[in-house]
């Protein structure tokens, strides 16, 4: 794979990434407001939405590329547009995890629904960092990334504070 083709797949894997995150951290919000002592429930809903948003994807950038070739769409593109776009479910990997921990007992339903939320805080500012390393960015401007991501991450914990808890 040429340099360029690798930089712009890792572009798209990560911009998946922080995508997925945002979206398993609004359905964070809302599950917890609607299933406050069931992270099991959480954990579901978090996982089908990402998995259903992948698949919008997938469909989405399949005509899109359809369109744009002026061909019919192979199953090897259509493979390829899917795993290009998996980071969208795989960001949702360590919220589930968490929420599962209280679904088993091993936190209680409150610490895993808020762990959730820090952990989906955490992955935003290491993949605001992966960003600044990859394009080499100084101080001043990783800053601004990481402020960025983390201004998302926290608007949607605000929000599931204005929602109640």
């Amino acid at each position: 794979m040429r340099s360029s083709d690798a930089r712009s797949a890792a572009g798209q894997r990560l911009a998946g990434f922080i995508y997925g995150t945002i979206i398993a951290l609004s359905v964070l919000v809302a599950g917890a407001r609607a299933f406050p002592d069931s992270p099991a429930r959480i954990a579901v809903l978090v996982a089908a939405t990402c998995a259903t948003f992948w698949l919008a994807h997938v469909y989405a950038h399949g005509l899109a590329h359809s369109v744009a070739h002026r061909e019919h769409l192979s199953l090897g593109e259509l493979r390829h547009i899917a795993r290009r776009e998996w980071s969208i479910v795989e960001a949702a990997a360590p919220l589930v995890l968490v929420l599962l921990l209280g679904a088993v007992g091993i936190l209680s339903e409150s610490v895993a629904v808020w762990a959730a939320f820090a952990v989906g805080l955490v992955v935003l500012a290491v993949e605001a960092l992966v960003f600044a390393r990859v394009e080499e960015l100084r101080w001043p401007a990783t800053l601004l990334v990481l402020a960025i991501n983390l201004g998302l991450g926290l608007a949607l914990v605000a929000l599931k504070l204005a929602l109640g808890h």
